[in-house]
């Protein structure tokens, strides 16, 4: 009989439901006070084991079938703008994302979607992207759901990024959980702090927990891309550098 990766001890588990709180993928639920996790939505994160105080939930890396990510390159992140403008918690994700790809030895990405945006390529190119993609349509003018989700999507299946950041906004949390879900990646949210594992290249994912209590690190090693969304106003803006080149790659799309 095949082990599976995540257990939950029925001895220990006394349904508290911190597990379910911690679960960024909604895949615990508690039936009888005991904890039950839905394997078809559960990531691996590893949140729900260091939510539980008693210890009820076992995560064996060793049962997970490992996973060839070597295809996943760079580090991306989304380019908020809105009526035009480029949202400074975008400069934010630059700043950091530099900071990523650099440790990665990977190239940083902006991903622009809207209307008549192609002017504000130049300011992610300043700011340090070394690829810029745009997708320019008359229905990305303003944020929707679903067009916003599905140009990005399809952007992630084609081109496979390694980390993929945005910022923690209505809008950003609104479209990453959407496409995390599609795409089958891992999502932390409200990241305070990013960071790589030296050993593993892992992105290590810091957000408050319990209230901002305690500060959890998240690790999704087995899927990519590695998303978060990242609070505004904590990481410090990219610079401005004028003469940095970037290359831009323009989409269309059908949908």
């Amino acid at each position: 009989m095949t082990k599976e990766p995540i257990t939950v001890i029925a001895e220990k588990c006394v349904g508290c439901k911190l597990c379910i709180k911690a679960c960024p993928f909604g895949a615990i639920e508690v039936k009888d006070k005991l904890a039950v996790i839905d394997l078809a939505k559960c990531t691996l994160c590893g949140a729900c084991v260091e939510a539980c105080k008693f210890g009820a939930i076992e995560l064996d890396k060793k049962a997970v079938p490992a996973r060839d990510l070597s295809a996943y390159r760079n580090v991306w992140i989304f380019a908020e703008q809105r009526e035009g403008k480029i949202q400074s918690i975008t400069y934010e994700l630059l700043g950091e994302g530099r900071k990523l790809a650099d440790q990665l030895k990977m190239q940083l990405a902006a991903v622009l979607l809207g209307h008549n945006v192609q002017e504000k390529v130049s300011e992610l190119t300043a700011r340090g992207a070394d690829i810029v993609y745009v997708a320019d349509r008359p229905e990305l003018a303003y944020f929707q759901d679903e067009p916003y989700a599905a140009a990005l999507i399809e952007l992630i299946k084609r081109h496979k990024p390694c980390v993929m950041l945005c910022g923690a906004t209505t809008i950003g949390r609104s479209l990453v959980s959407r496409v995390a879900v599609t795409v089958k990646a891992g999502l932390t949210a409200d990241c305070t702090g990013l960071a790589i594992d030296p050993e593993t290249k892992n992105l290590l994912q810091t957000r408050p927990a319990f209230g901002g209590n305690i500060m959890a690190t998240i690790i999704t090693p087995n899927h990519r891309p590695q998303m978060a969304t990242v609070r505004h106003k904590v990481m410090k803006e990219a610079e401005i550098h004028k003469s940095h080149k970037a290359e831009v790659v323009r989409k269309k799309y059908s949908g």
